[in-house]
């Protein structure tokens, strides 16, 4: 009698002469009575070669199914209110005031963390925007935007979508802020979006955003996994190995806000809880088997101006097709990402911070935003990481980094 470890799923040993797959995401021990297999240079050449590099045929259909299979009960899951089509729902208000709450705030994102990661992998936070106001604002603005780029012939396409089934704002981050800077800092001033972005991603997060109206009648996406590996081809992704694969998800948050309301036949977006555990989705999900299985077993949430929902980047997705005829649906599309990784897009966060900054003196002056708020949108339009730097010209004083941008402003905010 032996024991032999967990390992993943490419890694395959010889129990009675029968090669055995491991599933992924699973700690365990298998006990037998067999003898160790002797390991020439050639097997172990092989297994590493199999644990290291995925191919677009690799991973199994019926192991996946086994996975995204699992039920997500509301026992598990303490501070949620509510579990719909196995997706977690938590209420804004609530999450509000256990913000508030070191101890409590700090359960509350271990909880989302788990459930981004070995959970279903997305969650709903209803009423995260409470101010409509300001949310009936920002849709103005983008509006206006794209009116202003479709006339300037800038209109932006899709990833995943046929051309013409929407209207993209690419980098709505900066032309918000710049357009109406007194409304970005009280959208971003948002300690719930805050405080999800710090779950996945810890503090010095960057946040991006990309504004997609699903216009009457627009298509649904194809299914897929997102930024990074998910925007490459199958020639890119097959090049980075395996713990690549497994780190990807963890450089970016993915997230969206309603910014009208959407019934299912508005299309908002389809999901397949549990499906960013399985390994080789990158590649597998362009595999037609994987495809109509999305097709047929998705889940869709209905949303409300104001709600958001947050998802692991690997989580298998798409928008849907909009089968209204007078329901354009607008959200504001987040992609946060890790200070230690590349954002998707280049911003010019002096010239975001140029106008900003003002508007945050002022709003910490007149108390017209907290001072939790007053972070939260420094964080979505500063730096907050020290590095890359010209240390001859920004030397790091008083520890082994120079300030962040982020902490510069913050001074400025506070007088500090």
């Amino acid at each position: 009698m032996f024991f032999i470890s967990h390992r993943e799923y490419h890694s395959y040993c010889v129990l009675k002469n029968k090669t055995v797959l491991w599933p992924p995401n699973v700690n365990f021990e298998v006990r037998c009575e067999m003898k160790a297999p002797n390991m020439n240079d050639s097997s172990i050449r092989e297994q590493r070669d199999r644990e290291v590099w995925i191919s677009a045929d690799c991973g199994c259909l019926e192991v996946f199914k086994e996975q995204v299979s699992q039920m997500t009960k509301l026992e598990d899951w303490p501070f949620a209110q509510e579990v719909v089509h196995n997706v977690l729902i938590y209420d804004g208000k609530k999450v509000r005031d256990l913000s508030q709450k070191t101890n409590a705030k700090r359960q509350l994102m271990a909880e989302w963390t788990i459930a981004l990661s070995k959970g279903p992998g997305v969650l709903v936070i209803k009423r995260a925007m409470i101010d409509l106001d300001v949310v009936d604002r920002a849709s103005e603005v983008f509006e206006s935007i794209i009116v202003s780029e479709k006339e300037t012939n800038l209109a932006a396409g899709d990833h995943f979508a046929k051309a013409g089934s929407n209207d993209r704002i690419w980098n709505a981050l900066e032309k918000h802020c710049i357009t109406d800077p007194v409304n970005f800092a009280h959208y971003y001033g948002n300690i719930t979006l805050a405080m999800v972005s710090e779950a996945w991603l810890g503090v010095g997060y960057q946040m991006t955003a990309q504004v997609n109206r699903v216009n009457p009648g627009g298509s649904a996406q194809a299914a897929h996994r997102d930024y990074h590996l998910g925007f490459m081809t199958n020639e890119q992704m097959s090049s980075y190995p395996s713990h690549i694969h497994k780190l990807s998800p963890l450089l970016t948050l993915q997230g969206a806000v309603a910014h009208c309301d959407m019934p299912v036949e508005s299309g908002p977006t389809k999901f397949l809880p549990y499906s960013q555990l399985f390994l080789e989705g990158y590649l597998a999900f362009t595999r037609q088997e994987f495809q109509d299985y999305f097709e047929n077993n998705y889940v869709q949430l209905s949303l409300e101006k104001g709600d958001a929902v947050f998802f692991n980047p690997a989580l298998m997705h798409a928008a849907g097709e909009n089968k209204t005829s007078d329901i354009y649906r607008l959200a504001n599309l987040l992609q946060v990402s890790s200070a230690f990784g590349r954002a998707m897009e280049l911003i010019d966060r002096n010239r975001m911070l140029s106008v900003l900054l003002p508007v945050l003196q002022s709003a910490k002056q007149s108390g017209s935003l907290c001072d939790e708020m007053l972070k939260s949108a420094i964080a979505a339009a500063a730096e907050g990481y020290s590095f890359p730097a010209n240390l001859d010209i920004d030397p790091p004083i008083g520890g082994l980094a120079p300030k962040t941008q982020a902490q510069k402003i913050q001074e400025a905010v506070f007088n500090k």
